[in-house]
């Protein structure tokens, strides 16, 4: 994969070498989850796992519309599959690190969703479970480390780079606010809601866009018009991130655990 710049290059290369900054704890509390100092625990991710689970659920139709589009019709149905094994997984015993438990995410997703997203998707969440490493708890920035590192894997696996109109295009632009957020020393439930805007902007930004990649690129120019499916239900498992670190964190404003929807 040549292209590592533009969406978090550095990042990219940082995770290819394992130099993240995993293993670090900072700001735990008691209950589990989250604080203003940016400790986040196996209790944020599995919150984290149960929005993705509850939203992918709630927007099944509306992902399969999309998909019925431009792909197989099925993107859906496979998302809400694959999210409620990882839902049971959870329930039959929780890993005790952020890294476990994304990597157990990530094996559930490859066994059980169908399509490309499947390993799409696992790939992204074990190798972000791999960047976290057997800390018992993370900080912000080791999250957009690790984030980083499923882009990555994304890209390998997919050959996908920005303008395809696939995931990509809207995860690579919230892992850029993820970043800048951490930069400017943002609380992480501000510092993720900045990534899901961003990957909800970038979700819409691909119905312009003729894919390249996928089943949509055999459409050639009537892939136009279209949001692609994959960058879509990325947007709303970033924006369920952001509802789990702000139910975790007891913060203002809460998202709401189904994404807006945008115009198809």
């Amino acid at each position: 994969m040549s292209d590592t710049n533009g969406a978090g290059g550095a990042h990219e290369a940082n995770a290819a070498n394992g130099t993240t900054r995993a293993g670090t704890t900072r700001g735990l509390n008691g209950a589990g989850g989250t604080t203003g100092t940016g400790g986040l625990d196996a209790a944020l991710f599995a919150a984290w796992a149960e929005e993705i689970a509850a939203a992918v659920r709630a927007d099944r139709d509306r992902l399969t519309a999309l998909d019925s589009a431009i792909g197989d019709a099925d993107h859906g149905a496979n998302l809400d599959r694959g999210f409620t094994a990882v839902a049971e997984a959870l329930a039959g015993g929780r890993p005790d690190t952020p890294g476990a438990l994304l990597s157990l995410v990530g094996n559930t997703l490859i066994r059980k969703v169908g399509g490309a997203s499947g390993p799409l998707y696992g790939m992204a969440f074990r190798e972000a479970g791999k960047a976290l490493g057997d800390a018992p708890a993370v900080s912000l920035a080791d999250l957009d480390e690790a984030l980083a590192a499923g882009l990555a894997g994304i890209r390998k696996l997919g050959s996908a780079t920005e303008g395809d109109k696939t995931m990509v295009d809207a995860l690579a632009p919230a892992l850029r606010a993820l970043t800048q957020a951490v930069q400017e020393g943002q609380d992480p439930a501000e510092a993720v809601g900045a990534a899901a805007e961003a990957a909800l902007a970038g979700a819409q930004a691909t119905i312009p866009m003729q894919a390249r990649k996928g089943r949509a690129s055999y459409l050639g120019p009537r892939s136009v018009g279209h949001e692609d499916p994959g960058a879509a239900s990325t947007a709303l498992i970033v924006r369920a991130l952001h509802a789990a670190v702000s139910r975790t964190a007891g913060a203002p404003g809460e998202t709401s655990r189904r994404a807006p929807e945008g115009p198809a």
